[in-house]
C-alpha cells in the first residue's frame, strides 16, 4: 500500500468510530506516520488518544484526502468542519450509509472530487468488502488512492452508478447481521435437537465461517457447493425441501430482506 502521497500531504478523518478506527488502525499497520492523520471526533476514545495522531486540532489547508465516517444522523452537524476544505485539490471519501455525492457537493461545491464507499462490519478484522462510485470530478488516480486506502479493511469493487449503492447496502453492507441471525438461529435450532448451548452455537459459528471459506477457495459457485453435499434423499436435501420453499424458505425471505434494507436506503438518502 503506497501511502506517500498521504503521508506528505496529509489525511483528514471526520468521524473515528468503530469504522473509522478500523480503517485509522490499517492505514497505521501500513506505514502511514501516524503525525500525518488528523481526525476530528467531539468523543475520540482511549485508543485513539494512544496513536499519536492529531486530534481535535486545526487540519492542512490542502490535505491528500478528507475521509467521512460519521453516522448519516450527525452529518449535518459534521460538514461544516470540513466544509472550507472543499473545491481544492482534497479528495474526499465518505463511508456514511444513505449520504448521496449529491449532499456532499452541496455542501463541498461540485467540482470537489468525491467518492462515495459502502464497507462492512467485517472490516474490523480487515475482512470486509467495500464498493465505491466516484462524482465527475474524480479521476482514476482519486479512485485508486481510495481503494488503495480502503485496502487495509478488505476488498473494493467499482459499481457502475450511484444508483447501485442501495442494493450493494441491502447487499453486503447489512449483509453480516443477516450471517449473525443464521448462526444464533442455527445455534438454537441446535439446542431444540438436545445439543448444549456452548457446544451448539460452536458448531454454528464454524459451521458457518468454514463454508463462507471454502464459498471464496473453491473454483465451483455456491450453487455447485450445495448440490455437491446434497446427497438424494439424504439428510441435507431433507433440511434443503425446508429451506428451500418457494414462499416461506430462504429465496423469497433474503429477497424481501435485501428490498428492506434498500429501500430504507432509498428513503435516508432524502432525510
Amino acid at each position: 500500500m503506497d501511502m506517500s502521497r498521504v503521508a506528505e500531504q496529509g489525511l483528514v478523518l471526520l468521524g473515528c468510530g468503530k469504522m473509522g478506527s478500523a480503517m485509522l488502525a490499517g492505514w497505521l499497520d501500513h506505514g502511514l506516520p501516524a503525525a500525518s492523520v488528523w481526525v476530528i471526533d467531539p468523543y475520540p476514545s482511549d485508543w485513539l488518544k494512544a496513536q499519536g495522531v492529531n486530534i481535535n486540532t486545526p487540519v492542512p489547508e490542502a490535505p491528500a484526502v478528507v475521509l467521512v465516517a460519521v453516522k448519516p444522523q450527525m452529518m449535518g452537524a459534521a460538514l461544516p468542519a470540513i466544509q472550507a476544505l472543499g473545491g481544492g485539490g482534497s479528495l474526499f471519501i465518505s463511508v456514511a450509509a444513505g449520504t448521496s455525492i449529491a449532499t456532499f457537493e452541496d455542501v463541498l461545491g461540485a467540482g470537489t472530487p468525491i467518492v462515495r464507499a459502502m464497507p462492512n462490519t467485517p472490516a474490523a478484522i480487515r475482512q470486509g468488502i467495500t464498493a465505491v462510485i466516484g462524482n465527475s470530478h474524480t479521476s482514476d488516480i482519486n479512485l485508486e488512492l481510495a481503494e488503495n486506502l480502503l485496502t487495509a479493511i478488505g476488498e473494493t469493487v467499482r459499481l457502475e452508478s450511484e444508483s447501485q449503492m442501495d442494493a450493494v447496502t441491502g447487499l453486503s453492507g447489512s449483509g453480516p447481521a443477516y450471517v449473525f441471525h443464521l448462526i444464533e438461529t442455527l445455534a438454537a435450532a441446535g439446542e431444540a435437537q438436545g445439543l448444549p448451548h456452548e457446544l451448539a452455537m460452536r458448531l454454528a459459528k464454524s459451521t458457518v465461517a468454514g463454508a463462507g471459506a471454502l464459498a471464496m477457495a473453491a473454483d465451483e459457485d455456491p450453487s455447485q457447493l450445495r448440490v455437491n453435499v446434497t446427497s438424494p434423499n439424504g439428510t441435507t436435501q431433507a433440511a434443503l425441501e425446508v429451506l428451500m420453499h418457494a414462499e416461506e424458505g430462504f429465496p423469497d425471505l433474503l429477497h424481501r430482506a435485501v428490498k428492506a434494507a434498500a429501500d430504507r436506503s432509498k428513503e435516508l438518502s432524502r432525510e
